[in-house]
């Protein structure tokens, strides 16, 4: 637990020392419209793939949907043969 807690500290320590050193202050200006632009276009990337993963998921659902209806149309198929088959017997 001392460890731990030792290790933290120390962490915290650096980390505060090493940002206090090496920082360079910046005398910039950024336009509140290219911060709008930059979320705009974080904002489409991440509408962009959702946008992609939806179609894929929708084609793997649908190709294991088409699998299973296949398997039922099947066996639908062969039970359709043998009701017709008893029915041909019974006439």
């Amino acid at each position: 637990m001392k460890k731990t807690i030792f290790k933290l500290f120390s962490f915290l320590y650096f980390s505060i020392c090493f940002f206090n050193f090496f920082t360079i202050y910046a005398y910039a200006y950024i336009d509140p419209s290219a911060v709008t632009y930059i979320i705009q276009a974080v904002a489409a990337v991440f509408i962009a793939l959702g946008a992609v993963l939806t179609v894929f998921r929708h084609r793997i659902a649908q190709f294991f949907k088409k699998n299973k209806t296949e398997a039922k149309r099947e066996i639908h198929v062969e039970e359709d043969i043998v009701l017709d088959d008893e029915k041909a017997e019974d006439k």
